[in-house]
């Protein structure tokens, strides 16, 4: 396994965050050289500046977090987040669509991955396992992966649930090996995140990176 960093995202996605605790963030995030640092469209600019020419993904969500606005808007808030510097966009995926049997989330996803990828930028897409079966999981991969997602991401940490081990596995033999797997929600001890890895998850997306970076080290000493 490379170092932990490498797979941590440290995320702040919270309705009453300040921008002292997006200093903090970024900082933290400078200092344990995690893999990407994921902020709401608004603090994208600015972290753009903070992170200067850090070797850190700067990450942001699009539709978050439910899913309900409509393609042209969640195609105007990933164009804009583009032209503010994020390198990574995390999409969650219509959900009410999914659930209403339509073929609408494929077409959403093609429509975003076109602009993130003529871009060199990368998409996730957040399918929300919480609210999906083992079937529904796989076959929201499935959608993810032929419409030219770049990882398929558990969940925005808003549902009833987070990241499963046992969704992680089912995700990790549903997908290609060019489709990556991010984990989030709920991921807050560092033998949680080792056992996503370890099931398959490229990406930890975790509010407590410093935390888990803090425990590694204690436990290599």
């Amino acid at each position: 396994m490379n170092k932990l960093n490498r797979y941590l995202e440290s995320t702040l996605l919270k309705p009453t965050m300040t921008e002292k605790e997006v200093d903090v963030l970024v900082r933290e995030a400078i200092e344990e050289q995690v893999v990407g640092v994921c902020v709401p469209p608004f603090w994208v600019k600015k972290v753009k500046r903070d992170l200067q020419d850090q070797d850190i993904q700067l990450v942001t969500v699009i539709g978050f977090p439910f899913g309900y606005q409509d393609t042209a808007t969640k195609a105007f808030e990933t164009s804009v987040a583009i032209e503010n510097g994020a390198d990574e966009l995390d999409l969650v995926w219509s959900q009410t669509a999914y659930h209403s049997g339509m073929n609408w989330p494929k077409i959403e996803i093609a429509k975003i991955s076109k602009i993130c990828h003529e871009s060199d930028r990368s998409l996730k897409v957040i399918i929300e396992t919480a609210y999906l079966n083992s079937e529904q999981i796989r076959e929201a991969c499935l959608i993810c992966q032929d419409s030219g997602a770049d990882f398929v991401k558990t969940s925005t940490g808003y549902a009833t649930s987070g990241a499963k081990m046992e969704d992680i596995v089912l995700m990790r033999k549903t997908l290609s090996s060019q489709v990556g797997i991010k984990a989030s929600g709920g991921i807050k001890s560092l033998d949680f995140a080792l056992s996503l890895i370890q099931a398959g998850a490229d990406r930890i997306g975790t509010s407590s990176a410093k935390q888990l970076m803090d425990a590694w080290r204690a436990a290599k000493t």
